[in-house]
């Protein structure tokens, strides 16, 4: 098992104690709770409203937490996949730079409840299709925030993981160009101080659909 598959098994078993992973579904509706409660992270932000501060902080990182948390689970059903492997460990890094912001504007940080709402797809093919719904409801909610007037800290930070997103997206479609019969090459680093760690990584030994 590698180390990236390890972690993965390891933080699930952290949501099964009380962590937080969120599930993104293909289906619009479905994204929203998977039939498991309120909406979650991007799927509760509807284009046109306004939010406070408080709220746009809290489906930012719900929403970060539903990635990083779909994605480990993607692996602990496949084995280690790019590009699942790198951009796991970046919503890792998106959750680390959301998290300050919290403190410095008298937020309270949500805890990571997104276990419940967890969707393993049964084929890679889905996971890929599942990975492009998901960031692209990502860049859509950090769009729909950016328009609202924000703290300088807030706004730099919200517009580092809208272009994070961007390049995750990016890996994703071609996943699904694929058609997941050989495993995507693209890899994107966690991120620097600026949140955008995009790099080309090489593709691992592909996997055919899963049935």
């Amino acid at each position: 098992m590698g180390k990236t598959q390890k972690w993965a098994v390891a933080a699930l078993a952290a949501v099964a104690m009380g962590g937080a992973f969120t599930a993104i579904a293909a289906d619009n509706n479905a994204v929203a709770n998977h039939g498991h409660g309120a909406a979650y992270g991007s799927a509760a932000v509807v284009a046109g409203k306004t939010y406070k501060l408080a709220d746009m902080l809290t489906y930012a990182i719900e929403d970060e937490y539903a990635a990083r948390a779909e994605y480990a689970a993607i692996m602990a059903k496949f084995g280690e996949q790019r590009p699942f492997s790198n951009i796991m460990r970046a919503e890792q890094t998106h959750i680390a730079r959301l998290t300050p912001l919290f403190a410095a504007h008298g937020v309270a940080l949500p805890k990571d409840n997104a276990a419940q709402h967890v969707l393993v797809p049964a084929t890679l093919a889905e996971a890929f299709k599942i990975g492009v719904d998901a960031e692209v409801k990502n860049i859509a909610m950090y769009e729909a925030f950016l328009r609202a007037e924000l703290p300088a800290d807030v706004r730099l930070v919200f517009e580092a993981l809208k272009n994070a997103s961007k390049n995750h997206l990016a890996a994703f479609e071609n996943g699904v160009k694929r058609g997941t019969g050989a495993g995507s090459g693209a890899g994107f680093g966690a991120g620097n101080g600026n949140g955008n760690g995009a790099g080309a990584g090489q593709g691992g030994a592909g996997r055919g659909r899963q049935r």
